[in-house]
């Protein structure tokens, strides 16, 4: 089952400092944080604040190839954890009613979606995969006292404590 999801924000890991980006259920309360580039974080956060350049960056550029040619992204999915290392396809329909799915970084494909106003979804083996990951990394994680103690840290954040670090 595909979970209907927006860009809730784009942030930054306190602990890393590497750009994560928080999808949210649309009807819910369900999350999936997922670390990103620093270029891709620029591409997605750029959009969510409206800041437009005076040359088409790569997804505008995308955007626009696509527009000229007739071709719609009708979705954007985020459909695999595997190896730690997230998934996502783009959805298009050509002119003459073909559509295909296109392998994307899920980063690009959000980045896109935004773009087009493209619906996102996530596959819900990836939010639950996603949290056996954390859980499992956080019981594998360094046991001296400091590991001890950003593993305590880490398990008392709550979705909105990201939102005090924005990007």
């Amino acid at each position: 089952m595909y979970i209907p999801m927006n860009i809730s924000t784009v942030t930054v890991d306190p602990i890393s400092n590497s750009p994560i980006v928080i999808l949210k259920e649309i009807n819910g309360d369900k999350i999936l944080p997922i670390w990103i580039g620093i270029m891709e974080a620029t591409a997605i956060a750029s959009e969510l604040e409206n800041i437009k350049f005076s040359r088409p960056m790569t997804h505008d550029l995308i955007k626009n190839i696509m527009e000229t040619l007739d071709v719609k992204v009708t979705k954007v999915e985020v459909c695999d954890l595997k190896d730690n290392t997230y998934y996502a396809l783009i959805h298009i329909l050509t002119s003459d009613g073909k559509e295909y799915a296109i392998d994307a970084r899920p980063s690009d494909a959000l980045a896109l979606s935004l773009r087009t106003n493209a619906p996102i979804f996530v596959k819900e083996e990836v939010i639950l995969k996603s949290a056996k990951l954390t859980d499992d990394e956080s019981e594998a994680m360094d046991e001296s006292e400091k590991g001890k103690k950003w593993k305590k840290i880490l398990e008392s954040l709550k979705p909105e404590d990201f939102g005090k670090y924005k990007m």
